[in-house]
């Protein structure tokens, strides 16, 4: 999927008035039956099976929250097969009604900002859910997987759950991640996938409950590791690239300590400083092929890079200081590309300069619990994404080096570090 891209000045851009906002309403079940059958093509690809664990418990035109844990793009189709024709909003990210926008208010979807606080999208929860007896649909963690494991959820989600008063419902995947996963730069593998719907909460326990609660029992379904989920089950991925993109992911060698010297090609990932290479085997197991393993399992390397970024973070040495390309989203019709710059990224937060000297943001590591960052956005390139509610920085990283996955854990160890320090 690509996204239209237009060339301007700075100046003129921060002119132009922001996207108007319109009224959200309930889905156009014309367009929900073509979005279901134009699903069923990708679903019956990957041999999709549904299983529904207490659903006998909502009723039929009840409103509810559904959360979804997000793998992939088939995420979407997933849900339109479990959930038609039951009427439901879809909380989306802004930058996904470009070039649609009518579209997507049709089908309902309601824009928001990933990790910007945003108080009107409460307010839009509330109306559809108690005003619009409508559901809601829900990614909470905001981003896909980078290692197959869960993405850290906002500590807001229960406060939430909470003000809504409603029924929760959680849809959670299996073989999704390993059909598409991120980092493999879009090429489909033939894996089954197959999703759990359950009912998680009732509007009493909600009713009952305290916020903290909600939070602990969400966390705690919101727990998985993809990579565990394959081996345990014996799932083989039989394709020959299935490794190629890792890099992305596992950028650090556990063996030299280098940084942004991993490279992937087929099924082996192989640091270029000190010539060790690993195997991703079919069942998705790491072998060391000239060496003695440091890891068998990508999200404990992963894991490995969390603590050393944050290491670096307390010695007060980290430092990501990177020449980009930068785009601005303004209304619904087109991304702006409105010059080069550098993004430095430090123990005070970001700081974004460029446009010739016109631009000048900072953000601070308080700012939020993660970052909006990905692989191969919208298919321009990888992408650390910072602003607030009044502007969204599309910052796309040049001259090379795999830097996305270590400034979004760094964000995430920094935001924990402040937050301690305010206790």
């Amino acid at each position: 999927m690509k996204i239209k891209i237009k060339n301007a000045s700075y100046a003129a851009v921060c002119a132009m008035p922001p996207a108007k906002t319109r009224k959200i309403k309930n889905p156009n079940i014309l367009l929900t039956t073509v979005v279901r059958l134009a699903s069923l093509p990708a679903l019956w690809a990957t041999r999709f099976s549904c299983r529904r664990i207490g659903m006998e418990r909502l009723r039929k035109n009840e409103p509810c929250l559904i959360l979804m844990n997000h793998s992939a793009f088939i995420d979407l189709k997933i849900a339109s097969a479990i959930l038609y024709p039951r009427r439901y909003n879809i909380v989306c990210t802004s930058d996904g009604f470009v070039g649609k926008n009518w579209l997507m208010y049709q089908l309902g979807c309601i824009p928001t900002q990933k990790f910007v606080t945003d108080l009107r999208l409460v307010r839009e929860l509330i109306t559809a859910v108690k005003k619009r007896r409508c559901s809601v649909l829900m990614y909470p963690e905001a981003s896909y997987s980078f290692d197959g494991t869960a993405t850290p959820l906002p500590d807001s989600i229960g406060k939430c759950i909470k003000k809504l008063g409603v029924s929760v419902v959680m849809i959670r995947t299996y073989g999704a991640f390993q059909h598409d996963p991120l980092y493999n730069g879009l090429r489909r593998r033939k894996v089954k996938v197959s999703a759990d719907v359950e009912y998680l909460l009732s509007a009493e326990e909600t009713a009952t409950l305290s916020a903290e609660e909600i939070q602990g029992r969400v966390n705690e379904r919101f727990s998985f590791d993809n990579f565990r989920w394959q081996q345990q089950n014996g799932v083989k991925i039989t394709e020959p690239f299935r490794a190629e993109g890792l890099n992305r992911v596992l950028f650090s060698c556990p063996h030299c300590g280098t940084e942004g010297q991993m490279h992937s090609r087929g099924e082996t990932i192989e640091c270029k400083h000190c010539g060790v290479s690993y195997r991703l085997t079919e069942e998705g197991r790491l072998e060391a092929q000239n060496a003695e393993a440091k890891f068998t399992h990508v999200p404990d390397w992963y894991r490995w890079q969390r603590e050393t970024v944050r290491a670096q973070l307390e010695r007060g040495e980290y430092r990501l200081d990177l020449a980009v390309d930068i785009c601005i989203l303004r209304g619904t019709e087109r991304l702006y590309r409105v010059g080069s710059g550098r993004l430095l990224h430090t123990t005070d937060g970001f700081h974004l300069t460029g446009c010739d000297g016109a631009l000048d943001y900072r953000q601070s590591p308080v700012a939020s619990y993660s970052l909006y960052a990905d692989y191969f956005w919208y298919e321009i390139g990888d992408v650390i994404c910072i602003g607030d509610n009044g502007t969204l920085y599309y910052c796309f990283p040049q001259g090379g080096g795999d830097v996305v996955a270590k400034a979004r854990l760094a964000t995430e160890e920094l935001y924990k570090l402040q937050k301690q320090k305010l206790v």
